[in-house]
């Protein structure tokens, strides 16, 4: 398993370090965040330290919805998404992959909601990652 990174809670998680962290995955992150602000300028961004996991996250939020958890990891990020039930229709019928399929399936629901991680691997995880953009902004 990947492992987080940015646990010092006193170094703010600055644009520099990140890259620092992710590697060759900068060219994802660039990639994914251009398509985020070009077409939800609405969504706002916010880093914050968390003592449970001790680490540093960013949460992406459209209003008071919670959008995606981002994680920094050692060459690479993951963005986390978690839907109810109502969303199982979409994923499944979605262009996501078998495994991200069988993750969200088969994965440990937190009372009424399961989440659904993608690491930032390949261009095609871009793509997986526009498709949960557009069912969290669907989905209710």
């Amino acid at each position: 398993m990947e492992q987080l990174t940015l646990a010092d809670k006193d170094i703010f998680p600055t644009e520099e370090i990140i890259f620092s962290n992710i590697g060759k995955s900068k060219a994802l992150w660039k990639i994914i965040f251009d398509h985020i602000h070009s077409t939800y300028p609405n969504f706002t961004e916010q880093w914050n330290y968390y003592n449970d996991g001790k680490r540093w996250l960013l949460k992406v939020t459209n209003k008071s919805k919670t959008i995606f958890w981002l994680g920094v990891l050692e060459n690479s990020f993951r963005m986390t998404f978690y839907f109810t039930d109502r969303a199982e229709q979409a994923i499944m019928s979605s262009a996501l992959s078998d495994e991200h399929k069988a993750q969200f399936m088969n994965g440990k629901k937190y009372n009424k909601i399961k989440g659904l991680s993608i690491i930032f691997k390949n261009k095609k995880d871009i793509e997986y990652a526009k498709a949960l953009l557009s069912i969290k902004l669907t989905t209710k």
